[in-house]
């Protein structure tokens, strides 16, 4: 049983640091960026290792919900500690908690949202699957495969190719609203309008 007093933990995952701010590994970390600027809030260093936001998502009203939206600055491959220690802070059921990422196996352009499952070789899922278990939800934020012979580590830490920026925005802004869609209509709502 859920209790309801209890906010969601968004979690956007990314590596700290200008050097990595466009990077496709970063997109995590783009989504939780509009999603403070849609709450009008700024993030502010947590003792979790984290910079943190707290406010409310969705339509003002009574379905809107209590949300602390997060970036892990622990670097990628170290997410799972920051992540626990903000689920900690703020008594978080893992059923709400949503981890938002770049994945390799969908097209660009594409979302899927699901619950539970793998880490699909993504080092900060697998950092967070390690302390957490694998039921919590999934923003996955499809970046598409390298090129050529070009190695995994080496594509997700470039930035996004002139052609994929042009759609950028769109596709982040699309990625927020599944976001907000989930916590407030529900996985499976949200999986049938964003899972294209």
């Amino acid at each position: 049983m859920t209790d309801e007093s209890s906010p969601w933990l968004i979690v956007g995952l990314g590596n700290p640091g200008g050097e990595y701010a466009a990077n496709r590994h970063n997109v995590g970390f783009m989504v939780a960026d509009l999603l403070a600027e849609r709450m009008r809030a700024k993030f502010k260093a947590h003792k979790a290792r984290a910079q943190v936001v707290e406010g409310r998502l969705g339509a003002p009203g009574p379905s809107s919900r209590r949300v602390v939206v997060a970036k892990p600055m622990s670097f990628m491959n170290l997410s799972g500690g920051p992540t626990t220690a903000l689920r900690d802070f703020y008594k978080v059921p893992v059923e709400r908690i949503v981890v938002v990422h770049d994945e390799l196996d969908i097209d660009y352009g594409m979302l899927r949202l699901k619950l539970g499952g793998g880490d699909n070789g993504h080092n900060g899922l697998k950092s967070i699957t390690k302390s957490l278990g694998p039921d919590y939800c999934r923003v996955r934020f499809g970046i598409g495969r390298p090129p050529g012979r070009m190695q995994v580590a080496d594509f997700v830490l470039k930035d996004f190719s002139s052609v994929e920026r042009k759609e950028l925005d769109y596709q982040v802004d699309r990625a927020a609203d599944a976001v907000e869609s989930l916590i407030v209509d529900g996985l499976e709502r949200a999986q049938g309008t964003y899972n294209s």
